[in-house]
């Protein structure tokens, strides 16, 4: 298995790539990675603590999170644009999101797809587009930039 296979695999190398931890990391897997694209999954379980208070009846996602998942795919895209220095001193942050668009209602249990493209690169800022789909069914789309903010303490 080459080191990009089991890098899909792993749920230590999705820890590595980004700073975000449980409970507020929504990213379960790569499942492919070219040189201006990335798809990962996320089931979205039933025990997510914000489901307790978003609609308790009928509880679903709430759209910031469903942004927020995709946006944590492309802040794994970006760690990868740089050197294991940068990654060490910088953590990936949302400089802006457009047009974002909401299509279909996200529920406990479903798993998502986020395919998110690199569509510019621009002095340290990463646009990229995104979709999330749920059954093959578009789910939200928007652009998001990603920049890198100097932090301490990120490990």
């Amino acid at each position: 298995m080459s080191r990009e296979e089991s890098f899909f695999d792993s749920r230590d190398a999705i820890l590595a790539a980004i700073p975000h931890r449980p409970p507020f990391l929504f990213i379960d897997a790569i499942t492919s990675w070219t040189e201006s694209e990335i798809v990962c999954t996320y089931r979205f379980k039933e025990d997510e603590y914000f489901f307790a208070g978003h609609y308790p009846q009928t509880p679903i996602v709430p759209g910031v999170i469903l942004l927020e998942s995709a946006m944590q795919a492309g802040a794994i895209f970006t760690s990868r644009l740089l050197s294991s220095e940068e990654t060490k001193t910088k953590a990936p942050v949302v400089g802006r999101m457009n047009d974002v668009k909401f299509k279909s209602v996200v529920r406990p249990g479903e798993t998502v797809e986020h395919t998110v493209v690199l569509t510019e690169r621009m002095a340290g800022a990463y646009l990229f587009g995104a979709k999330t789909r749920i059954r093959g069914k578009l789910a939200a789309s928007f652009e998001f930039i990603v920049t890198m903010a100097n932090v301490s303490g990120v490990d």
